[in-house]
């Protein structure tokens, strides 16, 4: 799990009609990710609509996943919450269950302090040992960022192995690749759109929402930090965050006939405008 790298699917979570998980296209969505050489999956994330999913249901689908798909690709759960004790049960359940990593978001609404977020974090890498950690931070969903001061103290804990970094800011993910190169501590992008950016800085990869209609041009940016095919879908990257993700995502893939079903309340249906805006580069591109 340590040399994990490349582009790792932030993947959606498939409804039925009638609101309920889809296992049945969650299976078929990941045996197309194997397929297409994803180098990893993130369930039960941010795009993954973690928010509006259940504890029980997240247990469902990181248990159902890992029992079908563990050994075949690596699976990373996400168990954040704004709750240490929360994030405990959940990311101990995960553990249980034989995933193979957690994604952790930096606890939301709470707006904790530097020292809160190191101890949260310390606290759940402890209760989870040596099962690897991915500190999630993304200041647009949860107003707190994590500092780089709290970063590298974090890095140096030894299942605290990398960072999902969505804060935009070059300059910060710079540092943190500099100041942390000697820890064995991994940046991925939360941005697609800084995919190319971040591994021209040395960066290891990305957690991305577009891989979930190009899995294997992801890949291949990734493998061969290919800056030509970076731009060829650069305009795709930043269409599908015309609106609140996983808004978008969603419609590209029901578009493209992957039946993944609507996103759930509070989230909503997008205005037709930037939903033809999306499809037009949809036909462009793909």
């Amino acid at each position: 799990m340590k040399n994990i790298s490349g582009s790792g699917v932030a993947l959606v979570t498939p409804f039925t009609h009638d609101n309920k998980i889809n296992y049945d296209k969650l299976d078929e969505l990941i045996e197309y990710h194997i397929k297409n050489e994803t180098d990893f999956i993130v369930i039960c994330g941010t795009t993954g609509e973690s928010s509006t999913l259940s504890e029980d249901e997240k247990k469902e689908i990181i248990y159902h996943t890992s029992k079908k798909f563990k050994n075949k690709i690596p699976i990373i759960a996400g168990t954040g919450s704004n709750d240490t004790k929360k994030t405990i049960n959940l990311s101990t359940f995960a553990k249980k269950a034989n995933v193979d990593g957690l994604l952790i978001v930096t606890p939301y609404y709470n707006k904790c302090n530097q020292k809160g977020l190191y101890e949260h974090y310390k606290k759940i890498a402890e209760s989870v040992y040596p099962l690897p950690i991915i500190l999630y931070n993304v200041p647009s969903r949860t107003c707190v960022d994590i500092a780089l001061d709290t970063i590298i103290k974090l890095s140096k804990i030894e299942n605290i192995i990398a960072i999902k970094e969505a804060n935009p800011s070059l300059e910060k993910i710079s540092q943190i690749i500099y100041n942390t190169q000697n820890n064995n501590f991994k940046v991925f992008s939360g941005n697609d759109n800084l995919t190319y950016p971040i591994l021209s800085l040395g960066g290891d990869g990305v957690i991305s929402v577009c891989a979930n209609i190009i899995p294997k041009e992801m890949h291949l940016i990734c493998k061969n930090h290919d800056k030509d095919l970076f731009f060829k879908y650069l305009n795709l990257m930043n269409d599908l965050f015309l609106d609140v993700n996983p808004i978008m995502i969603k419609e590209a893939m029901n578009y493209l006939n992957f039946d993944v079903g609507d996103v759930r309340l509070p989230l909503y249906k997008s205005d037709n405008e930037k939903i033809n805006k999306l499809k037009n580069t949809i036909d462009e591109v793909i």
